[in-house]
């Protein structure tokens, strides 16, 4: 903080010169920049509009600059817009303003201005008081086109748009400013397009370590794990770079989700070897990476010898406990935290939800609002799966009430996974409420609504939902024509299923192999084996155990022992541990009266250790959820139920 010398100085200098000297006033309105002394810099500026004196662009910049520190942007933008003669400088101060505090489209709206006000020729021009300024264009500097990268990258996902810049950047020499090329490759790859942030990667002449570790980090976030290390490697071998504490947390973030140890292991130890600044997020990487790839007593260890730790610190020990099964350890290190946070409370709602605990999951919800933690939308998109999963109704509608109290029901993570639990609930009218509610509606949200119909064999409502999703120009995804195949799958519409197959490559998507599971699906319950088979045949890719599932259910349905055979010569080679597939074909044979074979094929399982697996049911009761198996006595109300249940079937014969 500036000492009350300093301020008295200050005060003494605004009362002692009534000329306006411009630099003074420049240096003292700086000063009250640095050390955000709001009052004083709103003095200062009151005096210059008291005495009619407009700002210079030296004055005006640095005006602008202060309110901008200061958050006032409002203000800032009138200094600016008061400039009679604006050069780089005073739209340079603006656009910094307006990226600094992450106003992207603001940033953008200006830029845009910019270029339009000083494209023309040379020209005279009127401004407001009545004068005239002869008006030279003033350029685009580094600076600008820098902010402006910053803004686009802040626009999540409009790679168009940085290809715009791209193109501006290349025809105006920017091509040649390592800062602006860097700024290229985060905005592409924070758009997903990692073909061009590449290509940009390797046009700059001397790269940074900048350069490297936004390439790497890129790769790391967007899952190109194999590529995010081959570039650390090279880097490594690059002659002058050495990497940093950034470069070390994006390849062990791309060791630890593609399980890796041995190069996790070796980036360890290359830090400690080189002396590489470790701080907390360093180490959290470090632990994150051990906790990921199961050596969990050793990332434990380094947990025990960190003198700092934060959620993420906890976050990352709890993950790994959770992933491998460790629940109780997991259970027992978040009791250690004194006030855990949210993103820790997460990391233990994600984890029971994973471990199929999802009563404890709804149980630690609710503990932590009577603890004066809110869940956020991550806390309810994590708990919704299992929910869904396990049809628990009262605990859906809960998370529902919840997400709307708390304003997050509107969150594209909440709404998709709310339609999903309603409709695996078997409630999809209340889906399609939630869907009819919801106002972004991407891709996403329409593709789990579709599902729901799908998924409940309304083919009519699945198909008249994706017309309309067209006609919104909303694109679909490769998910959502699965969605709307097995729609088809679902009520044998082998004619539209065709249509909507052709569809794909047009909007640049290559069938899949569960597009070719869903087409095989609605061939073979419509009959049609021999077709499903010469598909098959046609494929470009390697058919999976779903393809060839999906034939197999096809014969079992019209008894085809010999497509059967075929389907299962494959099926026993990709998922040889299957008891489904065996017990289908034994079943076929065993409807085609070929008893033998079907002996045989339940001697091979018996022989190769493979078991029925046996079926389950649940029920939600006011006690909570029971599970039960086909003829469960272990209730105490067995007989109860039973007795029941012979009601119910005296009933359906009378």
């Amino acid at each position: 903080m500036l000492g009350e010398p300093c301020k008295n100085l200050l005060l003494h200098r605004l009362k002692t010169y009534t000329n306006i000297d411009y630099r003074l006033y420049g240096n003292l309105i700086q000063l009250c920049k640095e050390h955000r002394l709001i009052r004083q810099g709103k003095q200062l500026h009151a005096r210059l509009i008291l005495s009619s004196t407009t700002p210079n662009n030296f004055l005006a910049s640095k005006l602008i600059n202060f309110y901008s520190k200061t958050k006032h942007l409002k203000q800032a933008r009138h200094v600016f817009d008061e400039i009679p003669k604006r050069n780089i400088f005073s739209w340079n101060a603006l656009l910094i303003g307006y990226s600094s505090e992450n106003h992207h489209v603001e940033t953008l709206k200006l830029f845009s201005s910019f270029l339009s006000e000083n494209t023309s020729p040379p020209c005279v021009r009127r401004n407001t008081q009545e004068k005239y300024i002869f008006n030279f264009d003033v350029k685009p500097d580094n600076f600008t086109v820098t902010c402006v990268l910053k803004a686009v990258s802040g626009l999540l996902g409009d790679s168009g748009l940085v290809k715009m810049i791209h193109c501006y950047v290349v025809k105006n020499g920017f091509d040649s400013d390592v800062f602006v090329m860097n700024g290229l490759i985060t905005s592409y790859t924070k758009s997903g397009d990692m073909v061009l942030a590449k290509s940009v990667f390797h046009e700059i002449p001397e790269r940074d370590v900048v350069s490297w570790n936004s390439m790497i980090s890129g790769y790391s976030q967007y899952g190109f794990y194999k590529e995010c290390k081959g570039l650390f490697r090279e880097m490594l071998n690059f002659e002058g770079f050495r990497p940093d504490g950034v470069t070390v947390v994006s390849v062990l973030q791309a060791c630890a989700q593609s399980n890796d140890l041995i190069l996790g292991m070796e980036i360890h130890r290359y830090v400690m070897e080189n002396k590489i600044e470790v701080d907390i997020s360093v180490f959290n990487s470090i632990i994150a990476m051990y906790s990921k790839c199961g050596s969990l007593d050793y990332a434990r260890e380094l947990f025990e010898e960190m003198g700092e730790r934060d959620e993420v610190t906890y976050g990352a020990m709890i993950s790994g406990y959770m992933t491998y099964g460790f629940v109780e350890k997991a259970i027992d290190l978040f009791r250690e935290m004194e006030k855990p946070c949210l993103s820790t409370w997460n990391a233990m709602v994600s984890g029971l939800v994973q471990n199929n605990l999802y009563e404890r999951a709804l149980e630690l919800v609710r503990e932590m609002q009577l603890l004066g933690d809110q869940p956020n939308a991550v806390t309810l998109s994590s708990i919704l799966p299992g929910i869904s999963d396990f049809a628990f109704a009262k605990g859906g509608k809960e998370v529902h009430a919840f997400a709307i109290k708390s304003d997050c029901n509107q969150n594209i993570f909440v709404a998709t996974g709310v339609i999903d639990t309603y409709a695996k609930l078997g409630f999809i009218q209340s889906a399609r409420r939630v869907f009819d509610h919801t106002k972004d509606r991407s891709v996403i949200i329409w593709t789990a609504i579709i599902s729901a119909y799908a998924n409940h064999g309304d083919a009519k409502a699945a198909l008249n939902l994706f017309s309309v999703m067209l006609s919104h120009c909303i694109k679909p995804d490769s998910v959502t024509f699965t969605a709307v195949l097995a729609a088809c799958a679902h009520s044998g519409l082998i004619e539209e299923a065709w249509r909507i197959f052709e569809l794909l490559e047009s909007y640049g998507i290559q069938p899949s192999d569960e597009h070719y599971a869903c087409m095989v699906g609605v061939l073979s319950r419509a009959g049609k084996l021999s077709e499903a088979v010469d598909l098959i045949g046609k494929m470009p890719i390697e058919p999976s155990a779903r393809v060839w599932g999906a034939l197999l259910n096809g014969a079992s349905i019209y008894g085809d022992v010999e497509v059967g055979i075929f389907a299962c010569s494959h099926l026993f080679e990709i998922e040889p541990g299957n008891t489904g597939n065996y017990t289908i074909m034994a079943n076929l044979y065993t409807k085609a009266g070929r008893w033998g074979e079907a002996q045989e094929l339940r001697k091979n399982m018996k022989f190769f250790g493979l078991k029925k697996i046996t079926g389950s049911s649940w029920m939600e009761t006011c006690q909570g959820v029971k599970s039960f198996i086909a003829s469960d006595e272990s209730s105490e109300k067995a007989g109860e139920v039973y007795g029941v249940l012979e009601r119910f079937a005296w009933f359906d014969e009378g």
